[in-house]
Formats: structure tokens, sequence, C-alpha cells
């Protein structure tokens, strides 16, 4: 099988823009009426590749983005969006002028944060926007609940910072409805009468199953969902919005051979030929992204067929099992994650093999894996 249609690549990722596309409706569609949809596009959008992400997802009706860092938000500003980006993560200091720079969102956490951004907005004599992060049960960033209320009438009384909203972050969101439900109340207690023009947001891809239709919520932010991927830890637990998979992983055959029965196979001989076998060293490793524990565990599917790894994964190439295939070639494409007609490999399956989660799996996909997009249209 060597055709002319597929990528000239050792190995690629394709992303499926349509797909994408797809599933934000889906999403919007399911969110409460007047709520926003916030597009969480950290770490290279999760991989999938952030500038074209970015762009589809403007196409799609989002308006709304969220970052890690500010140099993130220095990429989209740079792409010429001038869209409101919220920084998820704390600032170092000497990021701070950046900030004003890209003009993106603040997130605080401490009172500390908040006096240093106003001391640099004064001496810039500009103002920023800011939202404050409130620790409802997390346990990592955010003011502790019960010191939220101090700190939100300090913030506004800072004529440089302009607090234009309130979010938390949900540790259970996919096993604990009820630790949810609490932190969700955590936060709604603290909102001051009448509400304010704050963007208050709880929910993310694992909590808007359990959205409140009726609380003073207008934002939610979507990450892992927008990718086609349920985020719920059970995956007997189907997510009640329709989304299908815009990612798949995929490498070539680079060496097809013929061993002996009991030979043993890579680094450490952890497995051993039952019989005489016909071998495929694939052209990506561990270095690609390919979980080191998937060796003697995973699959991948060639020629619509599923072949087991055996022996360690390692930098460069793995080795799978073709005997049973009738006439494997070099250059032949081995599905590591997705589907051919009835054969599938979900990144979730992936990653419980490796032990680990899809967004580890997702952002562990090196830079050497090229990605190309399907379903792409012009701005």
């Amino acid at each position: 099988m060597h055709s002319k249609s597929l990528p000239q690549h050792r190995c690629w990722a394709e992303i499926d823009l349509a797909a994408l596309e797809r599933n934000v409706r889906s999403i919007q569609a399911h969110l409460p009426s007047g709520m926003e949809y916030i597009a969480v596009v950290k770490a290279d959008a999760y991989g999938h590749g952030m500038p074209q992400i970015v762009r589809r997802m403007l196409q799609s009706g989002i308006q709304y983005l969220a970052v890690a860092n500010v140099h993130e938000a220095a990429d989209i500003r740079h792409m010429g969006l001038n869209c409101p980006i919220l920084i998820l993560s704390p600032l170092l200091p000497e990021e701070d002028p950046l900030l004003f720079d890209y003009q993106a969102i603040a997130t605080i956490s401490s009172r500390q944060e908040a006096n240093r951004l106003q001391a640099l907005a004064d001496k810039r004599q500009q103002s920023i926007e800011v939202h404050l992060k409130v620790d409802t049960g997390m346990g990592r960033l955010g003011v502790w609940h019960e010191e939220a209320p101090p700190l939100i009438a300090e913030i506004k009384q800072m004529p440089r910072l302009r607090l234009s909203g309130l979010y938390t972050h949900f540790a259970c969101a996919d096993t604990d409805l009820a630790f949810t439900q609490r932190q969700r109340q955590r936060l709604q207690n603290l909102l001051p009468s009448p509400l304010p023009q704050w963007t208050l947001h709880a929910d993310n891809s694992s909590g808007i199953a359990s959205t409140d239709q009726v609380g003073p919520w207008n934002a939610a932010r979507i990450g892992l969902l927008q990718f086609g991927i349920n985020p719920q830890s059970s995956q007997d637990r189907s997510p009640a919005i329709p989304i299908e998979a815009v990612f798949s992983f995929h490498a070539r055959i680079g060496l097809i051979k013929k061993l002996p029965a009991n030979t043993a196979i890579s680094y450490g001989s952890t497995y051993t030929l039952k019989k005489n076998s016909t071998i495929a060293v694939l052209t990506a490793g561990y270095a690609d992204g390919i979980p080191y524990l998937l060796g003697n565990h995973g699959h991948v599917i060639i020629a619509n067929q599923i072949c087991p790894i055996i022996g360690r994964i390692t930098m460069d190439q793995t080795i799978v099992d073709v005997s049973h295939l009738p006439q494997p070639e070099v250059g032949d494409p081995a599905i590591l994650i997705g589907n051919s007609y009835d054969c599938e490999i979900t990144l979730t399956s992936v990653s419980q093999q490796a032990n680990t989660i899809p967004w580890e799996t997702l952002c562990s996909i090196t830079k050497r894996v090229t990605r190309v997009y399907r379903n792409a249209r012009e701005l």
C-alpha cells in the first residue's frame, strides 16, 4: 500500500477541523442560553496546534480564549486577533509588563499579585482587566474562599485594576458530583447583590454535564471536550453532548523482517517470539509521543487489522507483530490512535493502557510529529 495521497511523513497527526467545528457547535447548543463559551487553547491547543485551532474556533463563533501564560497570549495577539484572552496561571513578576503589552486578562489569586499589578499599572498609567480565582476545594490556585470577600473589596478599590470576573476550578467534576456542587455553592456564596457585570465561570469540560441551568454562571471553560474526548474518568459515563474525535496519530513501517521462534525483542528482552514471526519496525517511538508503557501491551492498526506491539518502545522505533497480515510492505501506514473500518484505537484507551490521562497523552506527542490539517478553510 503506497498511496501517493498519503502524507509523506515518517509519523504524523491528522487534525480534523470540520469535526472540531461540529464539536464546538454541539457544545454551544448544550450550554444554557447566554452562557459564553471560553475556549481553552493552552499547551498549543492541547497538542493540536494553536494557530489552526484558534482560527477555526473564530470561524465557529468563539470569541473568548483562555491560555496558560502570557507568552501563549502573545502568540494569539501576533495572529492579529483582538478577542479577550484569559491567562489561567500566575504571572512571574518579570512577565507583568507583557500582560499590559498584549492586553490579556490576568488571573489573581492573592493580595500580593493585586498590589504588584496595581503598582505597575500606576507606573504605566494603564488599566488592566483581572479575574479573581477562588479556591473552593482544589487546593491549587486561587484565594481560599473564606478569605475572598476582603480581597474582592480591596481589588474593587484599586483604580487601575478592573475586576471583570470571578471563577473557580473543580477538583473532582468527573468523579464526585456532591463535592462539585459544594465547590459551586462556595463560589456562589461570595457573589454580591446586586450582581456586578462579571464573567462568572466554574464549569469546565468535566463539569458542564452538571451545569446549573438557572444559576448565575454566564461562562464555561471548555478544553478537552471540544477535541472530541470524553473527560469523564469512567468511560461508561458517556457525555450528554455528541462529540467526535478530532485527532489521530500515524506512523509508517520502516522495516519488515522475519525472525525465528524464541527470538527476544527489543531492550531488556522483555518479549520472546513464540513462533517464527514477521515483525514490522515503525518509524516512531517514545520521542514522538508513543507512551513507553505501551510496550507489550498496546496495539496499532495496519491494513485494517489490529497488530500487537511487542517488546519495549524505543526512542525512535516501535516493533509490532505483523505475522497475520497477508502482505505488509515498507511504507505502509500504521494507526496508533484513530480508526479504520471496524478497527479503532481511541486516545482514551491508549491513555488507560499507559496508566495516564488523555491530557498528558496529547501534550506528549512531540513537535517531531507533523500536524496535518483536514477540512481547513480560508478566513
